[in-house]
C-alpha cells in the first residue's frame, strides 16, 4: 500500500507555510515533503514536527537564486563551491530533521559554457553530493522536469537521468520520480517503473493536464498504485499536485482507490 506524503509546497496554500504541518495532520497524514526548508529554523520545523506527529521524508538541495530564475547550480562550472556550501547547508537541516532523502535539481542548461564543460561539471558534483550524503546515511536524488513545464532544464526525462547516473557511477545516486512530469514528456510510465524499480527511491504524483490530484486527468493512478504495490516498492508517495478546489478536499480520491493517508 502506498504511503503518501502531503506536499506542503503544493498544498495548503491557502495558508502560511508553517501552519500547513498541522494542516497536513488534520487531514490524517503522517508524512510531509516540500522544496526547501531554508527559509525557517531547524528548531521551528522540527518543533512543528513534533506538535503534529509528523515525518519529513524528502526536500531539495539548496537550488540557488528562485526568485532570479535559478533551478539548480550543479551544472555550473563556476559555481562548485556555492553547490558544495549547499550540500553541507542541507544535511545541516537534514540531520536534526531526520530526513533520508535529499533531492537535487541540477539547473536549466547554460549557453556561455560547453555541453561537456556543464556535463564534466555535473558528473563532478553529483559524485561529491552522492559521497557526503552517504557518509550520514542519506540517499541522493536526482529529478528531470519535463520541458512544457521548465524549459531549458538540464533533463527532462527519466531515461537522460538514468544516463547520468551510470556516468556518475555512485551507488548512493537515485532517481526521483514523478509521474506528471514523465507522463508530460514522453509517457511509459509503467514500462519505466517495472524496468527501473530498484533505481527508483521516491514516486511523486499529480495528474495530467492541469497538475491536479488523481482522477481529475487523463492518468489511470488505480492501476500505477496497484502496480507499484505488486513490485514491492516501500517507499513514499509524494503529493506533489495542485489542489483542484479546497486543498482538504483533494484528498478524497485516497479513500476512493482504497487507501489510506498514512
Amino acid at each position: 500500500m502506498p504511503h503518501f506524503a502531503a506536499n506542503l509546497t503544493m498544498s495548503f496554500q491557502e495558508i502560511p507555510f508553517m501552519q500547513r504541518f498541522a494542516a497536513a495532520s488534520q487531514a490524517g497524514f503522517d508524512s510531509v515533503e516540500f522544496m526547501f526548508p531554508y527559509d525557517y529554523t531547524k528548531a521551528e520545523l522540527r518543533q512543528a514536527l513534533d506538535a503534529n506527529n509528523l515525518k519529513i521524508v524528502l526536500f531539495n538541495l539548496p537550488a540557488g537564486n528562485w526568485a532570479q530564475g535559478d533551478r539548480g547550480v550543479a551544472i555550473h562550472p563556476e559555481r562548485k563551491q556555492e553547490f558544495r556550501d549547499g550540500v553541507e547547508k542541507a544535511l545541516s537541516y537534514a540531520e536534526p530533521l531526520g530526513v533520508k532523502q535529499l533531492n537535487c535539481l541540477v539547473g536549466k542548461k547554460l549557453t556561455e559554457f560547453s555541453d561537456a564543460e556543464q556535463r564534466a561539471t555535473l558528473i563532478e558534483n553529483l559524485r561529491y553530493a552522492a559521497e557526503k550524503l552517504a557518509e550520514k546515511g542519506i540517499r541522493l536524488l536526482v529529478e528531470p522536469l519535463n520541458s512544457f513545464d521548465m524549459p531549458g532544464f538540464y533533463h527532462s526525462t527519466a531515461e537522460q537521468v538514468l544516463t547520468l547516473l551510470d556516468e556518475v557511477g555512485h551507488a548512493n545516486a537515485y532517481l526521483q520520480y514523478d509521474l506528471y512530469h514523465e507522463q508530460r514528456g514522453v509517457g511509459e510510465l509503467t514500462a519505466t517503473i517495472r524496468k527501473q524499480f530498484a533505481r527508483i527511491a521516491h514516486i511523486q504524483i499529480a495528474d495530467n493536464p492541469g497538475r491536479h490530484q488523481p482522477g481529475t486527468g487523463e492518468l489511470n493512478y488505480r492501476f500505477l498504485f496497484s502496480e507499484i504495490d505488486r513490485l514491492g516498492y516501500t517507499g513514499y508517495v509524494g503529493l506533489e499536485y495542485i489542489p483542484e478546489g479546497p486543498t482538504a478536499d483533494s484528498f478524497s480520491w485516497v479513500e476512493e482507490y482504497g487507501y489510506t493517508r498514512k
